[in-house]
């Protein structure tokens, strides 16, 4: 999330003036997290007073704490970013957000000891600047925010017959009319104005124009287009826009930014107290009320919701259901499983018990959609009520499957600082190269920091998801941790990949091993080859699989 200089400096203001009382949990159990093939940190979630993070590293906590983007937290021992953690506190009666923000620095410098300072440092961004002749009239008086409009929304033209070319559409015109405005607010505005992530590539935008007054003008500018997408009527990208309409440039550059330095934190939290456990009892398994049905004819299937304090699933195939419930990812087999489980739809509408943190509904209505619902807490719940309603009779067991190994062929690795922090970021390795910019169909740039070959292939799913969705298994032999880099195209930007960026939709097993693109594409295995001296393939090996001895295909009666 992008945000501006002035919000920032706000933020971590609000974050060290804390008052002389800090607020506090009331109970508060922390354990390492379970293993994840896909780890990332879910929550926090908030219910009946219960407060849960799930999968979080230092990292996220400190940003869930202080509210400060993780880029902007600097220093601390190198597993800061690797470890992960389950939090789950009792909040006191009449809490909110920012109060359980404060409960949880709390908690942070008692059980982990983290102790941690407000910095500044130059830091990426860019630079609003004026050109020799700004276009820019004094204001005449008053003083209010740019106010925003959008104009030109019509209906988007009928899709194209396949094998036809893309209809022409217009393109909708941002207009911002601002009254007395000063340039440090207008670049505020801006930054966080339609298409800014897009132009600004996530990176704050700061005035240095060196212009004291304030103005009145028109800014008017249009989203930015792929190469060669067809569209009519105006099209005026917001930098292009900038510069003739206001003689204003927007160039990337440095500012000192507001960041957070980790001075110490203890890898291990102090024990949980022997009273923490009665306040935690262990997650229900059963929901106090449930209703499954076949879904109406032609239903799409819905994203999970909340809605007073029910789960609602709506067009959901079964299969999907027991991917939930068990917590598979559809590279997981299923022994037995019928043909219509895949087929067949159904809605569910579900009541948890009290006393489970279904979601943090505050979170949801600021936009964070992919952390809305509690999945872990609800998966036994589901799982009983499929194996009640469906008559279903499972059992797990081991199974030569498909299992993606990673070995060293001539490793091109650089060993690592170990005082550097365990991670793996998107771009440019130390040397600033970045390939993107000359052949953009090597979409990913993925730069790993002081890892083992082990924590390389724990991370290969999290890292590349459209390839891999599994653990893969480290038989490189490799000793130490490693700095390095690579650069490979998203599984959807390969042929037959639908066109997409980033890694697409999920491919199946196999995937990884998808040959490369003679448009200069390169596949994930292919680049670990040329790139790393590294072969990451698919071979056999015993693995647990889901087995369906019997399974009704209509439930029982509500």
């Amino acid at each position: 999330m992008k945000r501006s200089l002035a919000t920032l400096l706000l933020l971590t203001g609000a974050a060290f003036a804390q008052p002389a009382a800090t607020p506090q949990f009331t109970a508060a159990d922390i354990r390492p997290s379970p293993h994840s093939s896909i780890p990332a940190m879910k929550g926090p979630f908030f219910g009946d007073n219960r407060y849960e993070i799930r999968y979080a590293t230092m990292v996220d906590l400190i940003r869930t704490a202080y509210g400060v983007d993780p880029e902007r937290i600097y220093g601390g021992p190198n597993w800061l970013e690797f470890d992960r953690f389950d939090v789950m506190a009792i909040a006191p009666n009449g809490s909110n957000p920012q109060s359980r923000k404060l409960m949880l620095q709390s908690l942070l410098a008692d059980r982990f000891e983290l102790k941690l300072h407000q910095d500044s440092k130059p830091m990426p961004a860019y630079r609003l600047i004026a050109g020799k002749s700004a276009k820019l009239q004094e204001a005449s008086g008053g003083n209010a925010p740019c106010d925003m409009k959008i104009e030109n929304i019509g209906q988007p033209p009928p899709p194209s017959a396949p094998g036809e070319p893309r209809q022409p559409r217009p393109l909708p015109v941002f207009v911002y009319t601002c009254h007395g405005a000063t340039m440090a607010s207008f670049a505020e505005r801006l930054a966080n104005a339609p298409t800014a992530d897009q132009t600004f590539d996530g990176k704050p935008l700061v005035d240095a124009t060196g212009l004291e007054g304030a103005y009145d003008f028109t800014f008017r500018f249009t989203p930015q287009i792929p190469p060669g997408f067809p569209v009519t009527g105006e099209s005026m990208p917001l930098l292009e826009a900038l510069e003739k309409q206001l003689g204003l440039k927007a160039e990337l550059g440095t500012a000192p930014m507001p960041v957070i330095t980790v001075d110490s934190a203890n890898e291990k939290p102090t024990g949980n107290s022997p009273d923490a456990a009665k306040s935690f009892p262990a997650t229900p398994t059963e929901f106090d009320v449930a209703e499954i049905k076949p879904s109406q004819p032609g239903a799409r299937p819905s994203q999970p919701e909340i809605k007073n304090g029910r789960v609602i699933v709506q067009g959901i195939t079964l299969q999907n259901l027991i991917w939930l419930a068990w917590d598979k990812t559809p590279d997981d087999e299923i022994v037995g499983a019928p043909k219509w489980l895949n087929s067949d739809r159904f809605d569910l509408i579900a009541k948890a018990p009290e006393g489970v943190a279904l979601g943090d509904l505050m979170a949801v209505n600021n936009g964070r959609r992919g952390i809305s619902i509690n999945i872990d807490a609800l998966r036994p719940m589901i799982r009983n009520l499929l194996v009640e309603r469906f008559k279903m009779q499972v059992h797990t067991e081991d199974k030569p499957s498909p299992t993606w190994v990673l070995t060293a062929l001539k490793p091109k690795l650089q060993p690592a600082d170990p005082k550097g922090r365990t991670k793996w970021t998107e771009g440019p390795g130390g040397d600033g190269k970045d390939p993107r910019k000359s052949n953009p169909v090597l979409g990913r740039l993925v730069t790993c920091h002081n890892m083992s070959m082990a924590q390389f292939a724990a991370l290969l799913s999290d890292i590349a998801p459209g390839y891999i969705r599994n653990d893969v298994i480290d038989a490189t032999g490799l000793e130490g941790n490693w700095d390095f880099t690579f650069n490979f195209s998203g599984a959807g930007q390969l042929q037959g990949g639908g066109g997409r960026g980033g890694d697409g939709p999920p491919s199946g097993p196999g995937a990884a091993d998808v040959a490369s693109d003679p448009s200069g594409g390169l596949s994930l295995s292919d680049a670990l080859a040329k790139q790393l001296g590294l072969k990451l393939e698919s071979q056999k090996r015993p693995k647990p699989v889901l087995v369906i001895d019997h399974i009704e295909q209509k439930p029982t009666d509500n």
